[in-house]
């Protein structure tokens, strides 16, 4: 996954490519955190060592773009490594591109977004299904069928008709909605 792509994926689907594919899913995770007595000599040495662990994962930007939308990293302190990046530099880059973050994270938590997405991909599978395909038992157990179906394609659309509406009203549509 390139830093592009990692900037246009929502978190589950971020964290999901993490979990399956990051290099440090075997590693103590005291590696990436400094202690809070630890000399610096001694977390400089951990430090490198984990940035070239990062450097080599194939998740590497994904891990980088949750880091960044978690809030990772200060400014004022080296305490982590996170996707080969110390926390100072985290925070620059955050900085850097506030503005965009900030939208990615309102995108991560918009549920009704995805829930519309899910609840259209339903309608259009069960609009494409035929009642009676296959299947038999003649007209009066197709007729059955077909209304059976009819009864979860207008439930499927109220659901999207409500989501949208409410959508539409908290943007100010008001009642024309």
């Amino acid at each position: 996954m390139t830093s592009t792509q990692a900037r246009h994926t929502r978190r589950a689907a971020l964290q999901a490519a993490v979990d399956a594919g990051s290099h440090c899913a075997s590693v103590d995770p005291d590696l990436f955190f400094r202690a809070d007595d630890e000399r610096l000599t001694t977390w400089r040495a951990r430090r490198t060592k984990a940035i070239s662990l990062c450097s080599a994962c194939p998740v590497r930007a994904a891990c980088e773009e949750l880091a960044l939308r978690a809030g990772d990293g200060r400014a004022d302190a080296d305490e982590m490594v996170r996707a080969g990046l110390t926390g100072r530099e985290l925070a620059a880059v955050r900085d850097a591109h506030a503005e965009r973050l900030a939208a990615a994270v309102d995108a991560d938590r918009d549920t009704e977004g995805r829930q519309l997405d899910a609840l259209m991909t339903r309608l259009h599978t069960e609009a494409g299904t035929s009642p009676d395909s296959n299947r038999n038992g003649g007209v009066r157990s197709v007729a059955l069928r077909t209304a059976a179906q009819n009864d979860r394609l207008r439930s499927i659309a109220a659901q999207i008709r409500q989501i949208r509406i409410a959508r539409r009203a908290r943007a100010g549509w008001g009642v024309a909605a």
